[in-house]
């Protein structure tokens, strides 16, 4: 009993903010599958790339290196879906207005 009670009196805000970082991504992941969501989807790869940098946080103040690992490479991917989705949107901006152009 007092080694769990030593655990609960140890929970802290850094806790906190990795396990809302952990929902986060679970609950993408659950919209992924549940077709609620795409993965280029920008709201997607953003509130990944938030639950990851959550994490990391936490495991700055409690660190594991397993963890640490996917969770660096959870982010790094998931900013390269939002850079490719920039991309794709600014490709679609900047056919849009040659087209506008085109017709006139």
């Amino acid at each position: 009993m007092r080694g769990l009670q030593s655990n609960i009196m140890s929970y802290n805000i850094f806790d906190f903010l990795g396990n809302i970082g952990v929902l986060l991504i679970l609950t993408m992941y659950l919209a992924l599958q549940a077709e609620k969501t795409t993965s280029d989807s920008i709201f997607y790869s953003l509130l990944n790339a938030f639950g990851a940098v959550l994490i990391l946080i936490s495991l700055y103040f409690k660190f594991n290196l397993s963890a640490f690992v996917i969770e660096f490479f959870w982010l790094v991917i998931s900013i390269y879906g939002i850079y490719k989705n920039i991309l794709k949107h600014a490709n679609k901006s900047s056919r849009s207005d040659t087209e506008k152009h085109a017709v006139s």
